[in-house]
C-alpha cells in the first residue's frame, strides 16, 4: 500500500515537473515573441527586457542568443562614448560566440559573429584588429557557404574585402611583420560580393552605398556616384541606415 502511494506521489510530482517545463517553454516563447515586436520597431532596450528573461529559461537557444547580440549592437550604435560602445560591442560578441559554439552550422550564428567582430574593429588596437579581421573573413565565408542566399553574409564578406583592400601597401607590410600576414583582398572581390547581395535583396540601401564606395576605391567615379546616389535615395529601414547614408553623402561630396 505504501509502495503504491509513493508511486502515485512520484507520478504526480513528475507530472507537475513536466507541466512546469512546458509552462516555462511557453513563457520563453511569449517573451521572444514580444521581444521580436520591439525589435521590429528598432526598440533595442525594450526588446532586451524580453529577450534576457527568455535567455534565463532557454540559455542554450542559439537563435535567441543571435537576437540578443543584435540588440546589443543596436545599443552600440546609439552609444555616445567609445568605452560604452566597446563594452556593448564585446557583450554582443560574447553572445555571438555562445551561439556559434551551440550551433556552428547555423548561418545566422556565423553572421552574428562576423558582424559583432566588425562592429568593434574600429575601437580596438592594431593587433586585435588584425586578429579580428581574420575571424570576420572565416565567419562570413561560412555564412554564405551554409546559406548562399544570405544577402547580409555576402555584404559582410564584401565589406571585409573592401576594408582590407583599402589598407595601403606600407600599412599592410607593417602589419604583416608585426602581426602576421592578412588574407588577400581585392576591390574586384568586394564588387562581386556586393553585386550578389543586391541581386539577393535589392531593398537594402547599404548594399548600394558600399558598392559605390568600392567603385570609388577602383577610381570608377561615374559608377561610384550612381550607386551612392541610389542608396541615398532609398528609405531608411534598418538601424545603421542613417550612419551608412552619412558616410555615403560624405563620399559623394568628395566625388563631385
Amino acid at each position: 500500500m505504501k509502495v503504491r502511494k509513493f508511486a502515485l506521489v512520484l507520478r504526480a510530482a513528475f507530472t507537475l515537473f513536466v507541466l512546469s517545463l512546458a509552462a516555462n517553454a511557453q513563457t520563453a516563447d511569449d517573451l521572444i515573441k514580444k521581444g521580436d515586436e520591439h525589435y521590429n520597431k528598432l526598440e533595442a532596450s525594450e526588446a532586451l527586457k524580453c529577450y534576457l528573461p527568455a535567455e534565463q529559461i532557454e540559455p542554450e537557444n542559439a537563435t535567441l542568443l543571435v537576437k540578443i547580440a543584435r540588440q546589443f549592437r543596436h545599443l552600440m550604435t546609439d552609444a555616445k562614448d567609445k568605452d560604452n560602445k566597446l563594452r556593448l560591442g564585446r557583450t554582443a560578441l560574447g553572445y555571438s560566440r555562445r551561439a556559434v559554439k551551440l550551433a556552428p552550422n547555423d548561418p545566422e550564428a556565423q553572421l552574428a559573429l562576423a558582424i559583432s567582430y566588425g562592429k568593434i574593429l574600429p575601437l580596438v588596437g592594431n593587433k586585435e584588429r588584425v586578429e579580428s579581421s581574420r575571424v570576420i573573413k572565416v565567419a562570413a565565408e561560412k555564412t554564405v557557404k551554409l546559406d548562399p542566399d544570405n544577402d547580409l553574409g555576402w555584404h559582410v564578406l564584401g565589406r571585409w574585402h573592401l576594408v582590407v583592400a583599402e589598407v595601403s601597401g606600407v600599412k599592410r607590410a607593417l602589419a604583416q611583420v608585426v602581426y602576421g600576414k592578412l588574407p588577400p583582398a581585392t576591390y574586384q572581390e568586394a564588387e562581386r560580393c556586393f553585386e550578389k547581395a543586391i541581386e539577393l535583396n535589392p531593398n537594402r540601401l547599404m548594399h548600394y552605398i558600399e558598392l559605390g564606395r568600392t567603385y570609388a576605391g577602383m577610381d570608377r567615379k561615374d559608377e561610384a556616384r550612381k550607386y551612392l546616389a541610389k542608396g541615398l535615395s532609398m528609405k531608411e529601414t534598418e538601424k545603421d541606415d542613417p550612419e551608412t547614408k552619412e558616410k555615403g553623402r560624405e563620399l559623394l561630396q568628395k566625388l563631385r
